[in-house]
């Protein structure tokens, strides 16, 4: 895949041309709010054919397609069969979307979430362009990584490291949220700027081979050349020596959302344009995956998509192959995405809730002075494919709930629970208890909930551990190794069935709470008194010296884990 994102122009930021040489020493520059890069002055949308911004990501493919695989509007295509004339333009380098948009030269904002929340200061100055967000294209899943040096083995090892970002670009709120998941803010961390998210010195993957950057926010091809190839880096050739992806958005694939924003004016004084774009959005999406579906049966059709994306996204019709692995890194949402998204108002990866972490992260490093709101239309987005009845359809189990059993029972089995951890906590109880209602235990069932939903390709292990000091009083008793095995194997049992307990009641509340959890995504573990809080003493677990630490054996941990490499055990969305 080639660069995906929102390069800022080094002459917009004033910075000197650099060298594109490969992994040359990283140029490093200062991210200022867009209000201060961005000063174009608010001029009429021009008449006649429209210009709508596309950039070089695999969502685009389907607008691409929608307009008969050509910049200008085929009058075969979805496009022109609904009376539109647009011409589409790449742009990559967002800060040139926003001059073209306040001046006028087009209607449409092209972005992540986090990008149209950069710009709405700027944008909202004048209520004649605001920006309303219309439409969500795709969620990155795959295409986007953070990759760190040795000195990283979970999010929370973060605090204090520097990382590299490129400014404006879609990986600021994405380390937001991977931050925040871990308990930390962007204040908890060093940020290092670039200017491109790839390319040479100006790229975060070169700033990785600082040695005061610990992190990169990188795109998959980066990503796989700082590691060897995925595993972890050697040294050799463009890598970095102890370099591994800590997560990627196959894992937290529902994190960067890609959006269309209009203007407010626009949107007021052409509604029926406008409607027509977001219906010719829906369906171009449609039948591309249709047609990806059926590529095989429809192999000319398929080739012709393919060769013309390449050709305008990546300068190269040759470039097919590219083009086809930009698809794979997008989840196309369509119509049951976009309702899910907009519509609804307890689903914890919408639209309200990633405007709020977002401009909440934003803020905290000066790339926003304070909240603004960001509109959408409140349409009722069956009318958009003429569908009767309910919009949102259930989704398939996403997780081989035998694979991911016999991964989880491995790992325990050899002591590697924690690899690949990327969050961890855990929840207590009382003794005795085997009942774990929500309203005690509200904050981390929404906590969980959460995480499930942001990190959809990771597992989500539940592990009950049990109170040692009936073993251990029976071993003080002289009990025999048969009583003593048999106590074992009760608390092991007993933390098994707490841990089940605990899983049911989270997607119960879930459900309560219009949140739809996959079961398969969670895997149940029982330690029993092998990992107690108070350690081990030899063999056995070590006597509570506290009422305190007595309590603390008594609890159930939640660990978020990456399973890329196991891919039997994954199903896309």
């Amino acid at each position: 895949m080639k660069s995906k994102y929102f390069a800022v122009a080094l002459a917009i930021l004033g910075q000197a041309v650099i060298s594109d040489s490969a992994w040359a020493a990283a140029q490093f520059i200062e991210s200022p709010p867009l209000t201060q890069v961005v000063t174009t002055p608010v001029g009429t949308v021009a008449s006649g054919t429209v210009q709508v911004p596309i950039i070089t990501w695999g969502g685009d493919i389907a607008t691409l397609y929608a307009n008969g695989n050509t910049k200008t509007t085929a009058g075969s295509s979805i496009f022109g069969k609904l009376g539109l004339n647009l011409a589409l333009t790449r742009e990559d380098v967002f800060a040139r979307q926003v001059d073209a948009y306040l001046s006028g030269r087009s209607p449409y904002l092209r972005g992540t979430l986090g990008m149209i929340n950069m710009a709405v200061e700027v944008t909202g100055k004048d209520p004649r362009t605001k920006p309303v967000v219309i439409y969500q294209l795709t969620w990155s899943v795959g295409g986007d990584a953070m990759v760190v040096k040795s000195n990283i083995r979970t999010t929370r090892d973060l605090r204090g490291k520097t990382i590299a970002v490129q400014a404006y670009g879609p990986h600021v709120d994405y380390l937001a949220k991977i931050l925040a998941d871990a308990g930390l803010s962007m204040k908890d961390v060093g940020i290092k700027w670039v200017a491109d998210i790839t390319g040479g010195a100006k790229a975060p993957a070169a700033a990785l081979h600082d040695s005061g950057v610990d992190a990169a926010m990188v795109i998959i091809p980066d990503a796989l050349a700082l590691t060897s190839n995925g595993t972890v880096g050697t040294g050799a050739e463009d890598s970095v020596k102890g370099a591994r992806i800590l997560l990627s958005t196959k894992t937290a694939n529902r994190i960067i959302a890609d959006v269309y924003a209009v203007r407010a004016d626009y949107l007021q004084n052409n509604r029926g344009d406008v409607e027509k774009f977001v219906r010719g959005l829906v369906q171009g999406e449609e039948a591309l995956r249709q047609l990806v579906a059926n590529k095989a049966a429809r192999a000319a059709e398929y080739k012709q998509t393919l060769t013309g994306a390449a050709q305008v996204l990546l300068d190269s019709p040759q470039a097919v192959s590219d083009a086809e692995g930009m698809i794979r890194d997008a989840d196309f949402v369509g119509l049951n995405g976009n309702f899910a998204f907009f519509a609804k108002a307890d689903n914890p990866r919408g639209f309200a809730q990633l405007n709020r972490e977002i401009q909440t992260a934003f803020m905290a490093i000066g790339l926003m002075a304070k909240s603004a709101a960001l509109e959408h239309p409140k349409w009722d987005y069956k009318r958009f494919s003429g569908a009767a009845g309910a919009v949102v359809a259930s989704e398939a189990q996403r997780f081989d709930s035998e694979r991911v059993a016999t991964i989880v029972a491995r790992k325990q089995q050899q002591g590697r629970l924690g690899e690949g951890e990327l969050f961890a906590f855990e929840v207590h109880f009382r003794p005795n208890q085997d009942k774990f209602p929500a309203d005690l235990y509200s904050d981390a069932f929404k906590r969980v909930a959460g995480l499930a939903a942001t990190y959809g390709g990771a597992i989500i292990t539940v592990e009950g551990h049990s109170d040692p000091m009936a073993y251990l009083q029976a071993k003080r008793d002289g009990a025999s190794s048969l009583i003593l095995g048999r106590t074992q194997q009760s608390a092991k049992n007993l933390s098994l069935s707490r841990a089940i307990a605990v899983r049911d009641s989270i997607v119960v509340y879930a459900k309560g709470q219009g949140i739809s959890l996959d079961p398969s995504q969670f895997a149940v573990v029982g330690h029993g008194i092998s990992q107690p809080k108070s350690g081990m003493c030899g063999g056995d677990p070590c006597a509570p010296k506290t009422e305190q630490e007595w309590q603390n054996n008594m609890r159930v941990e939640f660990r978020i884990i990456q399973i890329e490499a196991e891919a039997s055990a994954f199903k896309p969305l």
